[in-house]
């Protein structure tokens, strides 16, 4: 059944379900399993207890650090620690994406942590268009601003410029940093150590509906705009000081964010519908998450104003 967005539109207003994604509204309008209209409405009003219970949290909606970094004072010793505990959390996430993987309670499931988890190490997606062995530049496929935010990994081509870690590195290096100097656990602060391992204790959950929690609550803080603050402010870094350093990784993953939660919001409703969510327990462990993300940006906070008479 091929329904238009104005069709679903209207079904959605005629049955009192706008707010709900185009997948949903077109299952509803199938008469797919596990899919009514009253359970729709009660999906509502459960979404409206998440935008004011865990989407109104502090660090989606006031994160003091970005907010500080997006105004492009920070002295160079600041921009370094803060590149120092990126690449921590950076690099560990791979064990938490690593656990949420292994952990998955269907194939499905586990295919979707496995896309996150290669694109990470550098598996490049591929967004369904073939080139010839005579187009491919191997360095034109590994810049971030060129490689592709859709498609698959499936078909996708390994590089070891394109791990999101060696994007990292490329700012390091341009700071007068070393390989030695990055994204190792013995590099990391408290607050930065205490967010990697929550995100190992939660989204990597061996209990996969605290994980779908954790991931939800991860994805929309990640697509709440401290991308933008964070290019915003190397920006101006970069003008002032000349510096020129590389922001891809950033300008990357703002363009991915967007995506990632709405893909996000189709999953938590598709979850609702098929095998119900407790919701009480889904809000308590996504604001779990958000105090381990809060922890982190909140050290960074800390770690820069101790470093502001630095020159």
């Amino acid at each position: 059944m091929n329904t238009s967005a104005h069709q679903l539109h209207d079904f959605a207003a005629k049955h009192h379900l706008i707010g709900l994604t185009a997948p949903s509204l077109q299952a509803l309008m199938e008469g797919k399993s596990g899919y009514s209209t009253s359970k729709a409405r009660r999906f509502l009003s459960f979404q409206d207890r998440i935008n004011k219970e865990l989407l109104s949290h502090r660090i989606i909606l006031h994160n003091r650090y970005t907010e500080w970094f997006k105004q492009g004072e920070q002295n160079l010793e600041q921009v370094k620690a803060f590149i120092v505990q990126f690449s921590v959390f950076s690099n560990r996430f791979l064990i938490a994406q690593l656990l949420k993987t292994i952990n998955a309670d269907s194939l499905e499931s586990m295919r979707a942590s496995k896309e996150i988890l290669a694109n990470e190490i550098g598996v490049v997606f591929n967004p369904g268009k073939r080139k010839t062995q005579k187009t491919l530049d191997p360095g034109r496929e590994t810049d971030p601003n060129l490689v592709s935010t859709e498609g698959s990994v499936e078909g996708g081509i390994f590089r070891f410029q394109a791990a999101h870690f060696e994007w990292l590195l490329r700012i390091a290096y341009k700071l007068g940093l070393g390989f030695n100097d990055v994204g190792k656990r013995s590099h990391g602060t408290q607050a930065t150590l205490f967010f990697c391992d929550e995100l190992n204790r939660l989204y990597g959950s061996e209990d996969y509906k605290v994980s779908q929690a954790a991931s939800y609550a991860v994805e929309n803080w990640a697509a709440a705009g401290f991308w933008e603050e964070l290019i915003e402010g190397f920006s101006k870094f970069n003008e002032r000081t000349g510096m020129a350093l590389p922001l891809a990784f950033f300008t990357w993953h703002s363009r991915l964010e967007a995506q990632h939660a709405r893909h996000t919001q189709e999953e938590l409703e598709e979850i609702y519908f098929t095998q119900g969510i407790k919701e009480d327990e889904f809000i308590h462990y996504g604001n779990e998450m958000l105090e381990g993300v809060a922890a982190f940006w909140e050290g960074l906070e800390e770690q820069r104003k101790e470093l502001a008479a630095i020159h």
